[in-house]
C-alpha cells in the first residue's frame, strides 16, 4: 500500500495533535492494535520524516567527503524534534522539555509522567532517540558482521571453486534478507508505535507467540556468540603467554574485561568504537596476509584443534572439495558443511538491522548503508580468504590470526584481535541483555525501565550474570570452530535467511489481502475489514503469487541448509571430544 493509499483511508490525525490519548494506546505490543493500523502511522510517520530530513540538509548545508568520514568518531548529536517536525512547528501546543533522551535506551515511555501524553509529546521523545545516519549503519553493520579470520578455514574445507560459490550466493541473499527487513520497517514502524527489535516485527505480522519465539532464540544466541568470543579470545590470550596461563584462566580474563565494557548501555556510544573496530580488523587482515606468504604456518595449532595429522607436511590446495584426511572440519561432504557453516557465520547480523533502523534519523537511508558495507565485506572476504589458503592450505587455522607461526606477529595480531573481539563481544552483549531485560525481567517481573535511575542500576548487575553465563558455555565447549558453526547453523542461518524470508511472507500477504473496499478509522482504531481467516490470507497469496512463493522456497531452502549444518557441527563436535583435540572441558591445556 503507498503512503498516499494509507493517508486517504481517513482522517489524518496530525490534524487533532491537542488532543491528549490514555497511554495504554500507545502500547507497542496491544493485541487490539490491527496490521493495518500500524501500516496507517507508519506512512505518516515516513512523509514526516522526508519533510524533517530535508529541513535538516538544509541546516547542516553540503558535507565533503573528510566531514563524513570524521563524523564517524563523534557520538551523535541530535537536532530537537521541535526544530524538524512540521506538526510540532505548528505552535499549536509545547513539546515536554524533560524528554532529553538523544542517545538513550531504545525504551518508549510508557506508563511515564501522569499516564497520559500528547501526540506531540510522545512523539518528541520518539525522534529524540533518532541520531544516527547511513554512516554510522556502515560501521555499526561492517563491524557487526565483517569477521575474515575464518574464511581461510572455510577456504580450506571447501577448495576454492565451492568457497567462491558459496560465499557469493550467501552475501547475495543476506543483502537480500537485508532489503526485506528495511522495506517491513519502512511500512511498519512509526513514531507512535516504534519497531525496537526482530521480535517487534513478528509480533505484528503473526502475533504475540512469534515474538516471543524470537525473543528467545535471540537471547540464546547472543549468549552462543558471546561464548564464542570469549573462546576465541581466550586462545588469543593463552598464545600471548606462552601457554604459561591456564586455559581457563585466559576465558576468565576475557570475561572480566567484557563485564566493564557492557556497562555500555546505547548503540550510539558505540559509534566511534565501531570505526575504530573496523580499521583494527583492516590492519590485522593486512598483517596476516603478509606474514602467511613469507613464513609456514602454525602447525603446532593446527595438531592441538585438528589432531596430529596436521602437525606437518607440505601445503595443498585444491580447486574442489579436499580429499579425505585433507579438511580439518571433516572428511568429504561433512568437511564441506563445516566450511559452509563459517560463510553463514561470516554473513550473520541481520538480527541487529531493525535496532541500527530504529536508531535512524532518516531510516530511508538504510539501504546506502547496507549496500556499502555488504559490498565492502564480500571483497574483502574473497581477497582475503583466498590469499591465505593459497599460502597455508590445509594448515589453515580459525581465527586465522592464531595459525600465523612467527611469535612476535601472532602476538601483535592477537592483542589487535582481543582490542576488535571485546568491542564485537560488548555489542552482543547489549543486544542480549537488552532483549532478556526487556522481555523477561521488565514484562513479566516488572523490573523498572532502563531509562530510570532504578533500570540503570540493574543493568550494572545483570551485565556481570549474563557475561558469566556466557563463560561457562565457553570453557564447557572448547571448540572454536566447531562451537562457531553450531551458532552459525542453528541461529546465524535462520535469522539471516530463514527468518526474513518468513516474516515477507507473513507481511506481503497480509498487504495483498487489503482491499479498496476496506479503510481505516483512527478516530476509534478500527479496520473495516470484509472478510477473515484462511479466506483472506489465501487472497493475499494469489495476488502476488511468484514473489510468495519465491520466498517460501527461500525459507525451505535455508531450513534445509540449517538442518545439514547442525548435522555437521554435531559430527564435529562428537569428534573433537573423541581425541582429537587436546581441549577438555574446564581444563587447563588450550587447543591453540
Amino acid at each position: 500500500m503507498s503512503t498516499a493509499a494509507v493517508l486517504k483511508s481517513g482522517n489524518d490525525p496530525r490534524a487533532s495533535t491537542q488532543i491528549e490519548r490514555d497511554v495504554s494506546l500507545f502500547n507497542l505490543h496491544d493485541p487490539k492494535v490491527r496490521f493495518e493500523e500500524y501500516l496507517y502511522y507508519a506512512a505518516i510517520t515516513r512523509a514526516e520524516e522526508k519533510i524533517a530530513n530535508e529541513e535538516y540538509v538544509r541546516l547542516q548545508g553540503p558535507k565533503s567527503a573528510k566531514s563524513v568520514i570524521l563524523g564517524r568518531f563523534s557520538k551523535g548529536h541530535a537536532i530537537a524534534a521541535s526544530n524538524l517536525d512540521p506538526a510540532v512547528h505548528s505552535g499549536d501546543e509545547k513539546t515536554s522539555g524533560d524528554e532529553k533522551t538523544a542517545g538513550g535506551d531504545m525504551t518508549p515511555p510508557i506508563g511515564a509522567g501522569a499516564g497520559r501524553v500528547t501526540d506531540a509529546e510522545w512523539k518528541t521523545a520518539s525522534r529524540a532517540l533518532r541520531t544516527c545516519g547511513w554512516g554510522s549503519v556502515f560501521y555499526l553493520i561492517t563491524t557487526d558482521i565483517l569477521g575474515p579470520f575464518s574464511t581461510p578455514w572455510a577456504f580450506a574445507q571447501m577448495g576454492y571453486g565451492p568457497g567462491v560459490a558459496l560465499y557469493t550466493v550467501f552475501g547475495f541473499f543476506a543483502c537480500y534478507s537485508g532489503y526485506l527487513l528495511w522495506d517491513i520497517f519502512m511500512h511498519m514502524d512509526s513514531d507512535r508505535y516504534p519497531l525496537l527489535n526482530f521480535g517487534d516485527m513478528f509480533y505484528r505480522v503473526y502475533g504475540s507467540w512469534a515474538r516471543h519465539l524470537i525473543n528467545f532464540s535471540q537471547f540464546i544466541q547472543m549468549i552462543l556468540m558471546v561464548s564464542a568470543l570469549i573462546l576465541s579470545n581466550g586462545q588469543s590470550i593463552s598464545q600471548i603467554s606462552k601457554s604459561t596461563l591456564c586455559f581457563v584462566a585466559c576465558l576468565v580474563i576475557f570475561m572480566a574485561a567484557g563485564m566493564v565494557l557492557g556497562q555500555i548501555r546505547t548503540l550510539q556510544r558505540f559509534g566511534w568504537l565501531a570505526n575504530f573496530a573496523v580499521w583494527i580488523n583492516l590492519l590485522i587482515i593486512f598483517f596476516c596476509m603478509g606474514v602467511a606468504a613469507n613464513s609456514a604456518p602454525n602447525y603446532s595449532a593446527a595438531a592441538a584443534s585438528y589432531g596430529s595429522n596436521f602437525s606437518q607436511g607440505p601445503v595443498h590446495t585444491y580447486a574442489g572439495t579436499p580429499p579425505d584426511g585433507k579438511a580439518s572440519g571433516g572428511s568429504g561432504f561433512v568437511g564441506s558443511l563445516n566450511g559452509l557453516n563459517q560463510a553463514v557465520y561470516s554473513y550473520g547480523g541481520a538480527m541487529f538491522f531493525v535496532a541500527f533502523l530504529a536508531e535512524m534519523r532518516h531510516p530511508w537511508d538504510f539501504w546506502k548503508g547496507l549496500l556499502c558495507a555488504n559490498i565492502f565485506i564480500y571483497v574483502v572476504y574473497m581477497f582475503f580468504g583466498i590469499f591465505v589458503y593459497s599460502y597455508q592450505g590445509q594448515f589453515s587455522y580459525n581465527p586465522v590470526m592464531q595459525g600465523l607461526s612467527p611469535f612476535g606477529w601472532q602476538t601483535a595480531c592477537n592483542i589487535m584481535n582481543l582490542v576488535t573481539g571485546l568491542i564485537a563481544a560488548a555489542l552482543y552483549g547489549n543486544i542480549g541483555i537488552k532483549v532478556a531485560y526487556v522481555e523477561v525481567l521488565q514484562e513479566i517481573f516488572g523490573a523498572p525501565a532502563l531509562t530510570t535511575k532504578a533500570g540503570k542500576i540493574m543493568w550494572v548487575g545483570v551485565v556481570p550474570l549474563y557475561w558469566a553465563l556466557g563463560f561457562i558455555i565457553a570453557a564447557a565447549i572448547p571448540q572454536f570452530s566447531y562451537i562457531s558453526g553450531l551458532i552459525g547453523a542453528l541461529f546465524i542461518l535462520s535469522f539471516t535467511y530463514t527468518f526474513p524470508a518468513v516474516l515477507a511472507l507473513g507481511y506481503q500477504v497480509q498487504l495483498d489481502a487489503m482491499t479498496s473496499e476496506e479503510h481505516f478509522d483512527p478516530s476509534t482504531g478500527t479496520y473495516s475489514a470484509i472478510d477473515s481467516g484462511m479466506t483472506r490470507w489465501i487472497r493475499g497469496y494469489m495476488k502476488n503469487f511468484s514473489f510468495n512463493t519465491m520466498n517460501v522456497l527461500y525459507a525451505l531452502g535455508a531450513f534445509a541448509t540449517t538442518v545439514l549444518g547442525v548435522y555437521s557441527s554435531v559430527l564435529g563436535l562428537i569428534s573433537a571430544f573423541g581425541g582429537n583435540s587436546v581441549a577438555t572441558s574446564f581444563g587447563c591445556s588450550s587447543p591453540a
